[in-house]
């Protein structure tokens, strides 16, 4: 889960804050003191850190601290808003040219993600109503063209490509193409090198000069930490960009490079990949990622995550099954395969208020359960999934065989759906009595 290990280290710190009536400044400081390490642990920068603790600590024993009722909570408050204003404060929209088309030129280095990441941006652009055209600038890496083509291909975008032809001659003609056509976005992905080098910069400022990028993007590589800060940095002083993707952000355990690429480069985060899906690209809100990692959840994006991936009129049948008690296997292995496309469930989450993976113990969040899950309900006949009462000891054999699973798997699985039947049943027979006004309240 994306900053697990600097989310666990801070909230660790504030919870002795916030078991304390009053606070004294040496409270303070020695809060401030287990920030500053978790922050250095989690690869942010020394500078970035050294800045960012300074003001805490100057707004954390000031009168509005002191004299609070809740000091714990008032310290939070102010780390959440300093976190939040680190990363940028708000979340930075895409320059759109006044004139379609839009052109967004997409940079980096080899290895981070940028082709694919093109595709995940057009894709994201095409479910807000744009028309985009994707560009294959790449004429070096092998195969770079044909996996444009395969990712355009699986998003039903159009790539332009017209082979190993100088990148500046095929960017001019993509524009002059997406003019004739009506594509109103141009997303150029541009060649990368295992390194910054004079030879690469050249190449995309001869490109830059000749089509006048409304949109410059970084794609960097959030695992690799302070590394990604500086090429960020280099990047930018050599190029100019106008923003950052971070890609692989959901395996970044540390956040190094998300608390210290705005503060660094000046420039903002605007997207973050969240996964290997093409539709796994978020806009990066900077006030919702510091109450992540704070523990506080992210209630909006957990909403659009269920609205883009959740189908509403089943949702609405699944709470008519569940009322009438007539939920089965089959409705819960569809409910399973919803939940999929949200995202892994250890992300899922840390987005819920109060709730956080590292908190809650031996509960098991490994995606490959949901896997054998669906693997086990698939294995078993419509009848059996209809009435799980007729499954007998047989059965059960059948079914673990079947799957790939054990017969203790398929135990497991038989229980949980019993209890999950049996707590529904209960819930709809106490909203029947409260409706029917028989409902006393044992106190």
């Amino acid at each position: 889960m994306a900053f697990e290990g600097l989310s666990s280290k801070l909230q660790s710190t504030f919870k002795k804050l916030t078991g304390k009536g009053k606070l004294s400044e040496k409270d303070v400081k020695n809060a401030m003191r287990e920030v500053r390490l978790a922050l250095l642990e989690a690869d942010v920068n020394f500078k970035v850190v050294r800045e960012l603790v300074k003001k805490i600590s100057e707004r954390a024993v000031g009168q509005e601290i002191m004299q609070s009722l809740t000091p714990g909570q008032q310290v939070i408050k102010i780390v959440n808003e300093e976190l939040t204003a680190l990363m940028g404060g708000t979340y930075s929209k895409i320059n759109m040219a006044p004139t379609p088309p839009t052109i967004i030129m997409m940079v980096g280095l080899q290895g981070a993600g940028k082709t694919t990441t093109a595709g995940k941006l057009g894709g994201y652009l095409k479910k807000e109503g744009k028309k985009p055209l994707l560009v294959a600038c790449d004429i070096y890496r092998p195969a770079a063209i044909k996996q444009l083509q395969v990712v355009g291909e699986q998003l039903s975008i159009p790539v332009f490509e017209i082979g190993k032809d100088d990148p500046v001659n095929i960017a001019k003609k993509a524009i002059a193409h997406a003019k004739d056509e009506g594509y109103d976005i141009v997303i150029i992905d541009t060649a990368g090198r295992l390194h910054i080098n004079e030879e690469l910069m050249d190449e995309l400022k001869n490109i830059q000069n000749a089509v006048n990028p409304h949109e410059i993007l970084l794609v960097v590589d959030a695992m690799t930490g302070q590394d990604a800060v500086n090429v960020a940095e280099s990047f930018n002083e050599k190029l100019g960009i106008d923003g950052v993707v971070l890609t692989k952000l959901d395996g970044d355990t540390r956040g190094g490079a998300a608390l210290s690429v705005k503060a660094v480069t000046g420039k903002p985060i605007k997207f973050a990949g969240m996964g290997e899906k093409l539709t796994d690209l978020e806009i990066f809100h900077p006030d919702r990622m510091a109450s992540r990692i704070l523990g506080m959840g992210d209630v909006l994006s957990l909403i659009e995550k269920a609205q883009a991936n959740i189908d509403a009129e089943k949702a609405m049948e699944l709470e008519k099954k569940l009322r009438s008690q007539q939920f089965t296997l089959d409705d819960f292995l569809e409910q399973l395969q919803q939940i999929k496309k949200m995202g892994p469930l250890s992300d899922i989450i840390g987005m819920i208020p109060g709730l956080n993976p590292s908190k809650l113990g031996g509960l098991d969040l490994d995606d490959r359960q949901i896997v054998r899950t669906e693997a086990i309900i698939q294995s078993m006949t419509k009848e059996e999934r209809v009435n799980p009462n007729i499954i007998n000891a047989s059965r059960r054999k059948r079914i673990a065989k079947g799957s790939g699973t054990s017969i203790q798997d398929v135990n497991r699985l038989l229980k949980s759906f019993n209890e999950f039947r049996k707590m529904m049943k209960k819930m709809s027979g106490m909203e029947k009595t409260i409706r029917r006004g028989r409902f006393k309240f044992p106190f």
